[in-house]
Order: structure tokens, then sequence, then C-alpha cells
């Protein structure tokens, strides 16, 4: 059988609308390296010439040994040498031709992964919201990788056996017409048996790679949490479990294996079968031709030389038509893959910023909310009328219960999301009328969910601000209250941080994070709990140092630790997507509404 490939997504098949533009867009790629492809196809054709004409000058050698005047030795060396040529040529070129289209699909597959991450990257947060960060990452690897192993060997397997095909027949049909009529019998044979078996096995291919991947996500998920499987006693039960995934995954390879085992020896059957059919239908013509009852030049004459080159191109004609359903299988998935992938590139990004749209430069912070209603869908709203006024300078506190609409009203700051109706201003402009990078540069995050990349703790920490000296950096760190620990390591600023920074603790992570937005000088601030990964000591410390961050910026912070923001110019009380209290600390515990039920429940 063809190449079966594991592991990835299952493709549908595509309807024949769909593969003709998926073909045509392909093309558009392969036509930006036009000049390597025209070479590709040239050494294609001459490659499979020369391999075609190896069996003629076999043929004639063995004319030269079985000759009636006796053995022309002269004729035999020089068909042999022109036979050794032709092939040694044809097996260079092959080489050479094999190279040159891992280049053009290598080209291909960069500018295509490059298109793919440049729209990930220019993509509304709605997009990642809606999408499982795995299957997006599928498309920009296995997919990629998928369309690449077609283009650059499955493309030249078709062309190849195009010419193959169309050329063995050729030189099959100038030997002896007649003997061609056996193909009429078993090439039909061949064919219909390999389309039957294909169809019963390829569900159990696709099968063994949905197994497969159960078991690798299921082991992924266990290796990720085998701290908490330990400390519950329950490797033995999380054992069973693998085991089970283990056996189904093992059976389902073991099927498809045994059934598709059945392919390659059938197909070799009706192959040999061709061949020996040819060979003693030519036997009984060549017996004719050398008793004189089939003259010279009639078509039912046939040499033994003759008949070596027939068998030769049969087998070369046999091969590819066995071989076409399972590349055209092969296609398919490549077709699939490729419109996976084209589906990303195609997808709407960001709406573009109006043509007036001004650019935000030293904002002062004023930061007005005016019956802000929004829902991520329209069956759904998520905040109701929301209106506030965050003043330049002050410190916007955010409490709620879970899924109450806190980070949607962050989102819709950052214009991640777009409100429904109402108004949003930052100094007077409505954000809509803002440049979108010049909105989100005048504010720094720092979220619960820290995130460091792979990089030195100077890298991370310079992330928002590229021009910043190790001075500055220095006393951004210092601020955050982890200079100390930075400096007690053996290469200091310059430790290198493994991905998202598994390398360290969660608050040492948190206390970097807030180090990052502590050297950004931007007007704005966004808060989601930055303290609430560290220890009660650490965060005393940190809130000392938040305090003097805060100073002078307009703050919006959302807040699970109450304690943290009893300092706040104004704590808004969101539930159910409306705000149902507002005012400061103080005034808020003497209404005795929920959140000085909240707050005292924190703190009984």
């Amino acid at each position: 059988m063809g190449r079966q490939r594991m592991g990835g997504p299952q493709y549908q098949k595509l309807d024949k609308k769909t593969t003709g533009q998926i073909i045509k867009r392909l093309g558009g790629y392969i036509l930006n390296a036009w000049p390597l492809f025209i070479c590709a196809i040239i050494l294609t054709l001459v490659s499979n010439q020369l391999a075609l004409m190896g069996p003629m000058y076999s043929g004639s050698a063995i004319d030269a040994i079985t000759g009636e005047s006796g053995v022309d030795f002269a004729a035999v060396w020089e068909n042999v040498f022109k036979m050794l040529v032709c092939y040694i040529l044809s097996a260079i070129m092959t080489y050479f031709l094999s190279i040159l289209m891992i280049r053009i699909s290598q080209r291909i597959i960069y500018t295509m992964r490059r298109q793919v991450f440049e729209k990930l990257t220019s993509l509304p947060v709605n997009y990642f919201d809606t999408n499982a960060t795995g299957d997006i990452i599928s498309r920009i690897s296995y997919d990629i990788d998928t369309v690449n192993a077609t283009l650059s060997q499955d493309l030249v397997q078709i062309m190849t056996s195009i010419y193959t095909v169309f050329g063995s027949l050729i030189f099959m049909w100038q030997i002896s017409p007649p003997m061609i009529i056996v193909f009429a019998v078993t090439v039909p044979i061949s064919i219909i048996f390999t389309r039957y078996r294909s169809k019963k096995v390829r569900p159990l291919f696709r099968e063994r790679s949905r197994k497969l991947g159960e078991l690798n996500g299921y082991a992924e998920e266990m290796l990720s949490g085998c701290r908490t499987i330990q400390a519950y006693n329950r490797e033995g039960e999380i054992g069973n479990r693998f085991n089970r995934r283990n056996c189904d995954a093992m059976n389902a390879y073991a099927n498809a294996e045994y059934y598709g085992a059945a392919m390659g020896p059938t197909v070799n059957f009706i192959n040999n079968l061709s061949i020996s059919l040819v060979m003693i239908f030519g036997g009984i013509l060549f017996m004719y031709s050398e008793s004189g009852a089939v003259k010279a030049g009639s078509v039912f004459f046939i040499t033994l030389g003759g008949i070596a080159e027939f068998v030769q191109y049969s087998r070369k004609f046999a091969g590819p038509i066995n071989e076409f359903a399972n590349v055209l299988h092969e296609f398919q998935s490549a077709f699939s893959a490729a419109e996976r992938v084209f589906r990303v590139i195609d997808e709407p990004g960001e709406p573009i910023d109006k043509k007036n749209a001004i650019n935000l430069e030293a904002a002062n912070g004023n930061v007005e909310l005016k019956n802000v209603t929004f829902g991520y869908t329209n069956e759904k709203t998520v905040l109701h009328d929301i209106s506030v006024l965050a003043e330049s300078g002050k410190t916007v506190a955010i409490v709620g219960p879970t899924g109450t609409g806190k980070t949607t009203i962050i989102n819709l700051l950052m214009r991640f999301y777009d409100a429904n109706s109402g108004s949003i201003t930052v100094d007077g402009n409505e954000i809509g009328d803002i440049t979108r990078s010049s909105l989100r540069k005048a504010y720094t995050m720092v979220l619960q969910d820290t995130w460091l990349f792979h990089g030195t703790i100077y890298e991370n920490i310079v992330y928002g601000r590229e021009d910043a000296t190790m001075d500055e950096v220095k006393a951004a760190a210092r601020a955050a209250r982890i200079d100390t620990y930075i400096e007690s390591l053996p290469d200091g600023y310059n430790t290198v941080l493994s991905d998202d920074g598994v390398n360290i603790s969660k608050g040492q992570r948190q206390l970097i994070t807030i180090a990052r937005a502590m050297l950004a000088n931007n007007s704005m601030l966004i808060l989601d709990e930055a303290t609430s990964n560290v220890d009660s000591r650490t965060e005393i410390k940190i809130q000392q140092a938040m305090n003097e961050l805060m100073k002078g910026r307009t703050c919006f912070v959302i807040a699970h630790r109450l304690s943290t923001i009893q300092n706040a110019d104004l704590i808004l009380v969101i539930q159910q997507g409306r705000i149902s209290e507002q005012g400061t600390h103080d005034e808020l515990m003497k209404s005795g509404g929920f959140y000085s039920t909240l707050y005292n429940s924190q703190f009984s």
C-alpha cells in the first residue's frame, strides 16, 4: 500500500469544486518557483525516457546473442554499455529531481507556514476563544507537513507514473500489439481489487490514527498532572486506564496491518500472473516466428529479445497503475490538509482602523464607559448598560462572582472585542477612532496567568520596552522585589528560562511579569489578580511595589482577594453582567450589600 500517515486529524473527502480550488491555489505556490518546477519537469521526462530505453537495449543484446549467424559480441557489449549508461544517467537525474522537488516543496511550505503564522498573529481574540489551541497548532505543523510530503514525494511519483505508463504502453505496442491483450484482463482485475480493498482498509487506518491520537493525548494529560496523581495515590487506576487505551490502540494497529497485509501479496500475484501469461503467450508467438509460420514484419512476429523487452515494460506498466489509487488517496489527504490551512489564511482579521484614526500618544488616562452593552453571541448578552468613569490616575477595582463579565470589560477596553452598543472613550476620544496598536500600547497588563517565553530573564523583562537600559531593568526588578533572587542565580539576568518559565516557581514568574510591567512606562494599567500566585509574605511586598507602580496611572484591577483593593478609588460590583454596587470600600461596607457580605466571608 501507499504511505499511511498517522496521528493527525481525520480529513474529510472534498467535493470536486473545492478540490479544484485547492489545486489552483497550490498551483499558484508552485508557479512562484516556476524556474525550478520547469527544471523538475525536464528532469522527469529525461530520466524516465532513459529508464524506458534500458529494456530496449537489453532486448537488442539478447537478440545479438541468439541471432541465426551466431553471437555478435560487439553488438552485445555495445547494447549492454548503452543500457548501463541509460540506467546510470536515469538514476542520477532521479536523484537530482528528488533534491529539486524537496527544494520546491520547502520553499512553498516556508511561504505557507509564514503566511499562516502572520495571519494568526493578526486574528482577533475571538478566533482563539472559539478554536482549540491544539487544532491551531495541528494546522501549522501536521497539516502543512502533509502538504509538504505530497509536493516533495507524491507529485514526483504521479508525474513519473503517468510518463512511465504511457511510455511503456507505446514501447510494448511497438514490440507486439497482440501481447497487450494480456493486460486487458489483468490490469482491470488489479485496479478493481485495489479500489475495493482500499475502501475496506482505509477506515481501519483512520481508526488506528484515532486510537493512537487518543493514547497520545491521554498520556500527555496524565504526565502533566503526575504530581496530583501521586498526591491522590491514583497511579494504579491511571495505569489501568492507560493500559486499556494502549490495548485499543494496539488492536486497531493490528487490524489495520492484518487486513492491509493482503493488499501487497494479492497485487504481486496478479502482476506475476500477467508476467507469466505474457511469457507463455510470447513463447507461443516466438515458436511460430522461429518455425517460419509467422514472417518478420508481421504483428505476430517476435524475437526472444523482444519477449525480454516486453516483460520488462510490462512490469513498468503495471506497477504505477496498481499504486495510482493509493497516490490519489494521498493527494486527497493533502488537499484536505491544504484546505484546513487555507481556511486559516482566509480567516478575516481584525477590522482595519478607520482612515482618519488617530494615534494615542502620551495618554492622560481618562477612561469612560457609557451605557455599554455586549454579548459574545447574539443569543446571550454578557454586559448590560455598563457606565463608569475612571479619571486619570485613579484606581477602579472590579469584583464579583465568576462569569459575571469582569474580564469582558477588560476585553472591551483593549478592543479585543467591540461593544454592541454604548461608547468607550479615552481622553474624550471614542476608542473606535483610535488605532488599535496605539490604544493597546497605552495599556500595561499583568495577568493572573503569567506568560514568559524561552529566553533570558533580561529579555523577558524588556519584552514591552526593548530600548531599556540594564540600569532600568535592575530598577524595575528591585521595585518588583525580584532583584535579589535574580542576582543570586549563577548567570543573573542572563539566566535562560525554559518555555513559560517552568524552571522557576509560580511566584517568581509573577514577579518577573510585574517587573516587566514596571519597566513599561504606560499611563494605564490593567491588573487581573496579579498577586494570586504568591504567598502572603511575598504578596505584602508586591502590594507595596504595586502601590508605587499605580501612582499617577489609571488602573483597572480585577480582584478576588478583596484585601488588595481596599484603597481603590472606585469599586464596581458586577453581578449577572450589571453594576449592582459601586463606591469606595468604606461606602460599600456601610451599605451592607453584596460586597460587604463577600468581604466578611473572606475575613470571618
